[in-house]
C-alpha cells in the first residue's frame, strides 16, 4: 500500500475482535511473574523495565502500560499519550505518510507555533517571521519529537483545536523539558521487543493477540506486528534508539537504556506533584478556537453506506459530502443547517430538539405557534433556556414533541428518511430508527418499555429480514460501545427486560448502531458483542475532521 493511501487512513483502526482468549502456551507465562500470585484480575505477561503487558482475565483484554516509575509528559493533564503512542507506531511502519501527514497540517502548525511562542516570549510574532519558520524546521531535525508533533496533530483531527502548554507541545525548545522524547524512545523498545517474542500486535493503543487461524490479509496495516517492515523507519530515529530497538530484534530480551533523557517518578517525582498541585488550568474549547484552523483532510466521503453521528455542526453546512447512503445516528447539527442533497436515514439526537427551535426570543412571533402546546412543561422551558438542564427530564420517545421535531428536520433534509419510530428497508436490510435522545438510568425501566412496544410494533412478525436498530444514546449497556472505565458509564443502564432478549433472540437482528457518548474513532467504531445468544456488532461512529464515517457495508457483508 502506498503512502499516500496511507495519508488519512492509516490513523484510523480496524479492529480485529474484542476479545482476547490466551492460547496456553501463554497462560503458562503467568508462572514466570511472581507478581501474578498476587494479581487475581490483572496477570503480567511481558515486561522491562518500564513497560509491561498485562491480561485481564474478567475482560479477556489486553494492554500495554507503564509500570509508574517512567513518567509520559512533565505537562500537567496531557491527554495525548494515545496518540503519541499510535503516532509512534505510524513513524516506524509508514515514516514518509507520517511526514506528508504533518507537511500537510502545516498552516495549522504555523498557528499553533505563533502562539506557542506568544505563550514563552509574551510577544506577537507573524506566520512568516524567522522564529516561526526556525521552530517548523525544527520539527524535523528531531525524529522524536516529529512523532510527538504527529501526535499532537491526530488529537487536534479527533478531538478539536489545543490550547493548553502549547509551547512545551509544538516548541522543540520547550519539549526538552517535557520528558516526552524518553518516553517514545522506551515505549518503541518496548512494542518492539514484544511483537517479536509474542504473537501479539498493536496500533499504539489497541492491543490485540495474533491468532495462528487468523490470514495475514485480515490484519490492518496499522498494526505492528512481527513481520512488520520497520526498516526504513529505523533508520530515522537517532542512532542509539535504533541500536537498542535492533537488540531487541535480534537478542529478544531487554536492552540497555537509550540516551534519551527519562523522566523517572522516583528521581523527580516531588517536582511532578508541585507542578500539577499549583497548575492552574487555561484551556479552551476547541469549538471556540475553530475558526483560527484549517481542515486539511478530504472532505469527500465514498463509505456506501456511511455511519456518523455528533457532528454538532454550528456554522449551517455538513462538513462532508457523501453521494451514496448515509446514516446519522443524531446530534448532527446545533444550528439550523440545510441540506438537499444528503441521503440516507436520521434518527433524532438530544441537540437536535433545540436546534429545531425558532431563533426568535420573542415567544409571541408566529414561528413559535407550533410550540406553544409544550410551553407548559418543565423539560420545554429548560430546553429552551438552557438545553444541558432539560437532557434528563426529557420524555421517553413515543412523545408527541418528537415528532414535532422530525418534521422539521425533514424541512431541512428532505432527501432523508427521518426515523422517529419507524423503520426503512435499503438494499434487503431494515433500518429500525428509535428515538432515545439520551441515556435515562433513573427512568430506564419506562424506557424499556417503550423500546419494547415500539420494536414489536416494527419488527411486525417479519422474522427473516435482517434488521438493524439505530438509535441516538444506546438502548442499553449490553449494546453499546462505551468503555466500563468511562466516566460517563453507569454500571445500572442494563437491559432489564427479558421481552427485549427474545425479540432479539427470535428475529433477524444482526446489529445496532449508536451515538451520544463522545468516543474517538481511534479507540474503535465497532465491535462484536454476545446478546441474547446471538451475535450482533454495535456502531458507534462520531465525527471528527479523521472520521467522516464508518463503512457499514463491511459488516453487513459479512452478516448476508
Amino acid at each position: 500500500m502506498t503512502s499516500n493511501k496511507h495519508k488519512k487512513s492509516l490513523f484510523i483502526e480496524k479492529q480485529l475482535e474484542t476479545k482476547n482468549v490466551l492460547p496456553t502456551e501463554l497462560t503458562n507465562r503467568f508462572e514466570l511473574y511472581p507478581e501474578n500470585k498476587r494479581r487475581p484480575v490483572n496477570k503480567t505477561l511481558f515486561k522491562n523495565d518500564y513497560f509491561q503487558l498485562t491480561y485481564n482475565l474478567k475482560a479477556d483484554s489486553l494492554n500495554v502500560s507503564s509500570r509508574g516509575d517512567l513518567v509520559y509528559s512533565a505537562i500537567p493533564y496531557d491527554t495525548a499519550r494515545n496518540y503519541i503512542q499510535r503516532a509512534a507506531i505510524q513513524y516506524l511502519l509508514y515514516p514518509d505518510a507520517a511526514r506528508q501527514y504533518i507537511e500537510s497540517h502545516k498552516e495549522n502548525l504555523e498557528t499553533y507555533l505563533r502562539l506557542s511562542i506568544f505563550q514563552v516570549t509574551n510577544k506577537k510574532v507573524d506566520k512568516n517571521s524567522l522564529k516561526v519558520m526556525q521552530a517548523y524546521n525544527a520539527i524535523f531535525e528531531d525524529p522524536l519529537f516529529e512523532i510527538q508533533i504527529l501526535g499532537r496533530l491526530l488529537q487536534h483531527d479527533e478531538t478539536g483545536a489545543l490550547s493548553a502548554n502549547l509551547a512545551g507541545k509544538f516548541l522543540f525548545s520547550e519539549n526538552v523539558k517535557t520528558g516526552i522524547s524518553g518516553y517514545v524512545s522506551e515505549y518503541l523498545n518496548f512494542v518492539v521487543q514484544l511483537t517479536q517474542t509474542l504473537p501479539i500486535i498493536t496500533d499504539g493503543k489497541n492491543v490485540q493477540l495474533l491468532k495462528s487461524d487468523i490470514p495475514k490479509s485480515v490484519v490492518s496495516d496499522t498494526y505492528l506486528t512481527v513481520d512488520s517492515a520497520i526498516e526504513q523507519g529505523l533508520e530515522l530515529l537517532p542512532q542509539e534508539v535504533k541500536q537498542t530497538i535492533e537488540s531487541s530484534i535480534v537478542v529478544a530480551k531487554q536492552a540497555a537504556p537509550v540516551k534519551s533523557k527519562l523522566l523517572l517518578r522516583s528521581e523527580f517525582g516531588k517536582e511532578l506533584a508541585e507542578v500539577r498541585e499549583n497548575y492552574v488550568a487555561h484551556s479552551v474549547d476547541p469549538r471556540e478556537l475553530e475558526p483560527y484552523f484549517k481542515n486539511v483532510l478530504p472532505t469527500e466521503n465514498t463509505n456506501l453506506i456511511n455511519v456518523v453521528s455528533d457532528i454538532h455542526t454550528t456554522d449551517g453546512e455538513l462538513p462532508f459530502t457523501n453521494k451514496y447512503f448515509n446514516v446519522f445516528a443524531g446530534d448532527i447539527s446545533d444550528s439550523s443547517v440545510v441540506n438537499n442533497d444528503i441521503k440516507g436515514l436520521y434518527v433524532i439526537g438530544n441537540h437536535e430538539l433545540a436546534a429545531v427551535l425558532p431563533k426568535s426570543q420573542n415567544i409571541e412571533n408566529e414561528e413559535w405557534e407550533k410550540w406553544r402546546p409544550f410551553f407548559k412543561n418543565e423539560w420545554f422551558q429548560n430546553l429552551m433556556r438552557n438545553p444541558d438542564e432539560s437532557w434528563y427530564k426529557l420524555p421517553t420517545g413515543n412523545h408527541i414533541y418528537y415528532e414535532c421535531v422530525k418534521v422539521e428536520l425533514e424541512k431541512r433534509f428532505p432527501k432523508m428518511n427521518v426515523l422517529n419510530n419507524e423503520s426503512v428497508i435499503y438494499k434487503g436490510i431494515r433500518y429500525i430508527g428509535l428515538t432515545i435522545p439520551v441515556v435515562l438510568v433513573r427512568r430506564k425501566k419506562a424506557q424499556q418499555t417503550f423500546i419494547l412496544k415500539a420494536l414489536a410494533q416494527l419488527l411486525n412478525e417479519e422474522y427473516d429480514i435482517p434488521t438493524v436498530i439505530v438509535s441516538h444514546a444506546p438502548l442499553f449497556n449490553e449494546l453499546s460501545m462505551l468503555s466500563p472505565d468511562s466516566t460517563a458509564y453507569n454500571k445500572d443502564y442494563i437491559c432489564l427486560e427479558p421481552k427485549i432478549k427474545a425479540l432479539f433472540k427470535q428475529y433477524n437482528i444482526i446489529g445496532v448502531i449508536h451515538g451520544h457518548h463522545h468516543i474517538p474513532a481511534s479507540s474503535g467504531r465497532y465491535k462484536m458483542v454476545t446478546f441474547a445468544g446471538k451475535e450482533l456488532f454495535v456502531v458507534c461512529s462520531i465525527y471528527s475532521k479523521i472520521n467522516t464515517g464508518f463503512e457499514l457495508e463491511s459488516l453487513l457483508s459479512v452478516e448476508k
